[in-house]
C-alpha cells in the first residue's frame, strides 16, 4: 500500500500555492487538490513528476492531466457537495478522486477497458466509491441522469447533443471542443427546457473524446 508521508504532503501544497498563482480562486477546489495524493497515480520511480504541474503518461495512449487543467475544469462547475456529477473519461481516476472530494455523487465512465479495470481497482485499494461504467462515454449515462454537472476530460470535435440533453435545469457542462492539436474549453449551460448559454475559455490539448458522439472509433 503506498503511503502519504509529511514530504509529500508539502508538495501538494506547494502545488496549490502554483495554482494559486496561476488564478485559481475555488476554494474547494483548492482543497480537494491539496487533499488527493497524486503520487498514488504514479509508479514509484516518478514521484518527482508526480507534483509538477504537467501532464504524464498513464498507458493506452492516455495520460493523467496536468492540475492546472484539473483544476480549472472543476473550478469551472462550480461544484457544490449536493451535485450529482457526471465525468467522461475516468482514465487515471485523478479527476474524480478531485471531485469526490467536494461531492460523494460522482458517475465517471472509461471507453478503454484496460483503464476501467485499473481506476476501479484503484477507488476499490483506496476506499473510494463512484459509480464507475465501461462503455461510450460521448453518449453519457442517460439511465442515471440528469446531472447537475458534466465534465468531459477528453477533446471532442463538438458538443454531444446527448449530454447537454442530460442536464439539469441550470446544469453545466465543460468540455473541451475542437480538433486533435488544440481544443477551446467550453461552459455549457442549461437555462431552459432547450435553452443553453456557451462560454470560451483557453485553449488546452487533451486526448480524443471516442465514441458515437466523439471522433471515429469503430464504434
Amino acid at each position: 500500500m503506498q503511503t502519504d508521508l509529511y514530504r509529500h504532503k508539502g508538495m501538494r501544497r506547494a502545488l496549490v500555492k502554483q495554482l494559486r498563482e496561476k488564478g485559481i480562486r475555488d476554494e474547494r477546489v483548492l482543497a480537494a487538490i491539496e487533499a488527493v495524493p497524486r503520487h498514488f497515480f504514479f509508479e514509484g520511480a516518478f514521484l518527482e513528476q508526480a507534483y509538477e504541474d504537467k501532464a504524464f503518461p498513464i498507458g493506452e495512449g492516455q495520460t493523467i492531466s496536468q492540475p492546472y487543467t484539473v483544476a480549472f475544469q472543476s473550478e469551472l462547475l462550480k461544484l457544490k457537495p449536493t451535485d450529482k456529477v457526471l465525468e467522461i473519461g475516468t482514465g487515471s481516476g485523478y479527476q474524480c478522486s478531485v471531485l469526490l472530494q467536494i461531492t460523494p455523487h460522482v458517475y465517471t465512465i472509461e471507453y478503454n477497458r484496460p483503464l476501467y479495470e485499473k481506476a476501479k481497482r484503484f477507488f476499490k485499494a483506496h476506499h473510494l466509491h463512484p459509480h464507475t461504467f465501461h462503455g461510450d462515454g460521448s453518449e453519457g449515462l442517460p439511465g442515471y441522469g440528469p446531472y447537475d454537472k458534466i465534465i468531459v476530460t477528453a477533446g471532442a470535435p463538438g458538443i454531444p447533443k446527448s449530454l447537454v440533453k442530460q442536464l439539469k435545469p441550470d446544469g453545466i457542462l465543460v468540455i473541451p471542443v475542437g480538433d486533435e492539436k488544440s481544443q477551446k474549453m467550453l461552459r455549457i449551460t442549461r437555462t431552459g427546457e432547450n435553452d443553453f448559454t456557451k462560454e470560451e475559455f483557453s485553449n488546452f490539448k487533451f486526448v480524443p473524446l471516442l465514441g458515437k458522439s466523439g471522433w471515429d472509433a469503430g464504434v
